[in-house]
Parts: C-alpha cells; structure tokens; sequence
C-alpha cells in the first residue's frame, strides 16, 4: 500500500491519477484522435424553384389582399347601415388582417432580396461542428493532456 501511495506522489501529472482506474477496472485505454470533417454547402432548392415560389407566394398575396379590401368594403357598407358595434368590430378585424398581408408582402420582398444577394452582402460566418466524445474520463484526459501538449 506505500508503495501505491509513493508512486502516486512521485506523478507530477495532475492527469496521471487516472491510469489507476485502468488497472482497478483491468481495462486498457487508448486516444482516439478525434477526426475533422468539412461539410461542403449544397443549396437546397435551385434558383429557378425559389424564384417560382416567389411569384406564386407574391400572387396570393397579391389577391388575398384584393379579396380582403373588397370584404372591407362590404363589412363597412353593412356595417352603416345596421349601425351594429359588432359589425365594425369584425370590420377593424378584416382591416388589420390585411394589414398584415401587406406586411408580408415587404417580408418576402425582403427575403427575395436577401437570398439574391447570397453570402457576398453579409459578413462571412464562422461555421462550428460539434463533436461528441465517446469514452471514459481517463481518456478524456489523456487525450486533453496530448491536446495541450501539441498546441505548445
């Protein structure tokens, strides 16, 4: 037993303390090297599909908010005659629905726009791949100690 405590003495390693584990547990341990991977970038649809989905969202934009102005006009022609809080009610309603349309209608300007300038109008983006380590804490170890060491 002073032998154990003697050799764990002489370690200078904070890191060292873990090789005991392997042999209480009767397992050897090895540093995997964890691998880099590069992703390469693939658009996910073509110009040609997104500039579709743009007029065809731009076009129901487009008559929705036709077809709700001709609703208004005709909630608020009602709505003057029955002179009903209800009616004006469902009338501010209808309004700020379409408000709201037009309001969507900027945004997929905007994203059009954004996605014909690509990456060359924003700043370059840092890209970070998590990786996961898959062992037991005397491999973390090591292998944060050989980290260490080749960064020196």
């Amino acid at each position: 037993m002073d032998s154990q405590e003697t050799q764990s003495q002489d370690k200078t390693s904070k890191f060292q303390k873990y090789e005991g584990i392997e042999d209480a547990l009767d397992v050897e341990t090895t540093i995997v090297p964890a691998e880099k991977k590069t992703a390469e970038i693939v658009p996910a649809a073509t110009t040609e599909q997104v500039s579709k989905d743009y007029e065809y969202t731009r076009g129901n934009l487009y008559s929705l908010i036709e077809k709700g102005q001709e609703a208004v006009d005709g909630i608020l022609e009602l709505a003057q005659e029955s002179d009903s809080p209800r009616a004006y009610e469902v009338a501010g309603n209808m309004i700020k629905n379409i408000a709201d349309t037009t309001d969507k209608l900027i945004d997929l300007q905007k994203k059009m726009q954004e996605l014909e300038e690509g990456p060359q109008g924003k700043a370059a983006q840092n890209v970070t791949n998590n990786t996961m380590f898959v062992g037991s804490t005397a491999e973390l170890a090591k292998f944060l100690k050989q980290q260490k060491q080749n960064d020196k």
